[in-house]
């Protein structure tokens, strides 16, 4: 923790211990010689299997807290960030620890009333980070070919590298590979209606939502964590990461709080189109990465099905809006 203690102005590291949840880059929660609380974050040794937009994520998280702090919700506070490393700590990430429970953790002991506020909060706070502008469209690791000057290709280039990881690892599809490859240029006029690239978390599920007690005995959403797998892209595209099983745009709580901040939005055919595309996208991720991962058992079985059964209630989605 040497390198750690050297940008904590006078504190030292106390303890570490290892955080649960992530499934790509490992975090540990330090304790500090002043009371503090931090999170370090460490990107996986050189050569670990991964996908094609993996690579940087750490700077990724970084840019995503930055521009995101005013959105409405707490985010953590970048404290230091060195993108090299050395041969023990690799990339590392240092950030303020936030205060709160995980809204997945809680769902069970939540009311009608907790959900339906959370969910306002959560629209809102989606509405508010998209406010964020970036330079390009896609990633912005700095990674070739993941990001572009427009949103129609820069989303093709993304769901080429994902099917190109499919290839690569031996994954077997949903449907076949020249089918979903032609998805972006079959709908690129819906996805060119995307003229600004905004910010998008795409991993703000339940798990990385942050709870606190309200006055009033109930829940509130103070926090969001996990930035990693941010882009620029399709507001759009918020809804399906926050809602990886659901349909967002139908759950009138959470529209309802998004329209308190940008009181246009609404969902078109073209929206439907393009909401179709990403679900089918996040889904093909979740398959994708489970062979890099070496998921196994219950959950490996589950990723499996749902991803089939997604892909294909969405690629019918799509078919039916091209009629």
């Amino acid at each position: 923790m040497e390198r750690v203690d050297a940008v904590l102005d006078g504190a030292s590291v106390v303890s570490g211990t290892s955080m649960s949840g992530g499934l790509y880059n490992a975090a540990r929660l330090l304790e500090l010689s002043d009371g503090r609380r931090l999170v370090l974050k460490c990107a996986p040794p050189p050569g670990t299997p991964g996908l094609a937009h993996e690579r940087g994520l750490l700077g990724t998280e970084r840019l995503f807290h930055s521009l995101a702090a005013g959105a409405g919700l707490s985010v953590p506070q970048v404290l230091h960030h060195d993108p090299v490393g050395d041969a023990d700590t690799r990339e590392w990430l240092l950030l303020s620890y936030l205060e709160g429970t995980t809204w997945d953790s809680l769902r069970e002991q939540l009311s009608a009333a907790d959900r339906a506020g959370l969910r306002r909060s959560l629209g809102a706070w989606a509405a508010g980070v998209a406010r964020a502008t970036g330079e390009r469209y896609g990633y912005p690791q700095p990674e070739p070919g993941l990001s572009a000057d427009s949103w129609p290709a820069a989303f093709a280039a993304m769901f080429g590298a994902l099917l190109a990881d499919a290839g690569r690892y031996g994954v077997d599809l949903p449907a076949p590979v020249e089918e979903l490859r032609a998805l972006p240029e079959r709908f690129a006029a819906a996805l060119a209606e995307v003229r600004r690239p905004a910010l998008v978390h795409f991993d703000a599920w339940e798990g990385n939502l942050l709870l606190t007690p309200g006055a009033d005995g109930g829940w509130e959403l103070t926090g969001v964590i996990d930035g990693e797998r941010a882009f620029f892209g399709d507001p759009l595209a918020e809804l399906v990461g926050l809602d990886p099983l659901g349909a967002a745009e139908l759950d009138g709580d959470f529209v309802a709080g998004y329209r308190s901040v940008d009181p246009s939005f609404a969902v078109d055919d073209a929206g439907r189109a393009r909401l179709a595309l990403y679900r089918t996208y996040l889904a093909l991720i979740m398959r994708v990465e489970s062979v890099p991962r070496a998921y196994t058992g219950d959950f490996a079985a589950w990723v499996e099905t749902w991803s089939a059964e997604r892909v294909t209630e969405q690629l019918a989605v799509l078919a039916a809006l091209s009629r």
